[in-house]
């Protein structure tokens, strides 16, 4: 049966009438296109409904971000629920006893959703469009791997961007001078303390990149490569690379993003290069069901796994750390160990 918006509000009305839970929830606004998503709302944040001609249902969190389609009645239903009930988490987990709003606000979404359907509840602890994959815990410190840098790398601190390849018999070291490293700083085998044994005071972090590999990944932590320089999507395959994750923070302007590229092309549900700045704990970041639900299901478990992290951004980390492996070695970089060099052209004496 083509969905309209009368028999939406009609399903809505019987499914609320089987709960308590829905008695002061109303079926989000609805409209014919996403350009009076402003007028019905105003400010980014809530659940739109735009139907189309076809029946397919589009929902959006903003004028211009389209969140999930559909044909699903079910889906629909649910997702209305999934808004409704988080409002009233909030409200709960904002006054309620234990480890506080934080740590209640997903697991509170999770059992109100479990009462109304628990079918809706399984859903949303996978994180996913549907609650048939159950993924086992971790195990691990979430704080580990990835997750540990999360609090400083938001100042920038130790580098503006975090970026990992990988692909078959990929090479650090040949990355990294792609990307404009000094060659005789690899040939000598170079540490970043050795850098910063250097006399060369305010540029040795500045002008310099931190490499080495964990994993099935290499990385590359710098602030800016020297001008000119391009290490593009042919010249990274050239190297073996099939995978890229560029992590970028600008502290000034608040702005973290995400680039995830395969096999030369961006994985992005054509959203573009994508802000972490739109991950807010409990809501599924990214379009439900594409190309990156894969790291909707891996936010969703870091944040019932560990209630206690109250750092989105650390949750995020982990969650990436979970779904692809990223990490990045704490130990060697705390203590300078970490392989390193100058830009080519740097430092006193050069260019």
């Amino acid at each position: 049966m083509r969905m309209t918006e009368e028999s939406l509000r009609r399903a809505w009305h019987q499914l609320a009438a089987g709960t308590y839970l829905l008695d002061d929830a109303t079926f989000p606004p609805t409209g014919t296109s996403r350009e009076q998503y402003t007028r019905r709302l105003g400010d980014p944040g809530e659940l739109f409904l735009v139907l189309d001609e076809d029946g397919t249902v589009r929902g959006y969190d903003s004028p211009h971000r389209e969140i999930f389609a559909t044909r699903d009645l079910d889906q629909v239903l649910y997702y209305a629920a999934e808004a409704a009930v988080r409002s009233l988490a909030e409200h709960i987990a904002a006054h309620s006893p234990g480890q506080g709003p934080v740590a209640n606000l997903v697991t509170g979404q999770a059992e109100m959703l479990d009462r109304i359907d628990p079918a809706w509840g399984r859903r949303f602890r996978s994180g996913g469009v549907d609650g048939d994959r159950s993924a086992q815990p971790c195990g691990r410190d979430p704080l580990e791997g990835l997750a540990w840098i999360a609090g400083t790398w938001q100042d920038q601190d130790p580098y503006t961007e975090l970026n990992f390849f990988r692909g078959e018999g990929i090479d650090a070291e040949r990355i990294a001078l792609l990307h404009g490293a000094d060659p005789g700083h690899l040939a000598a085998g170079t540490r970043l303390r050795d850098l910063r044994g250097m006399d060369n005071p305010g540029q040795d972090d500045w002008e310099s990149v931190c490499f080495g590999r964990t994993g099935d990944w290499a990385f590359l932590m710098y602030h800016e490569t020297p001008p000119g320089i391009r290490a593009d999507s042919a010249a990274l395959a050239r190297l073996g690379v099939t995978e890229t994750v560029r992590l970028s923070a600008c502290a000034a302007k608040a702005i973290y993003t995400l680039d995830y590229t395969r096999d030369g092309r961006r994985v992005d549900d054509d959203w573009g290069i994508l802000e972490l700045i739109w991950y807010d704990r409990g809501r599924a970041p990214y379009y439900r069901g594409g190309e990156l639900d894969f790291l909707n299901r891996a936010i969703r478990r870091a944040e019932l796994e560990h209630p206690d992290v109250t750092s989105e951004f650390a949750l995020y980390f982990h969650a990436l750390d979970d779904a692809l492996g990223l990490r990045l070695p704490q130990r060697d970089i705390l203590e300078g160990t970490v392989r390193a060099a100058q830009w080519a052209g740097s430092g006193p004496g050069r260019g």
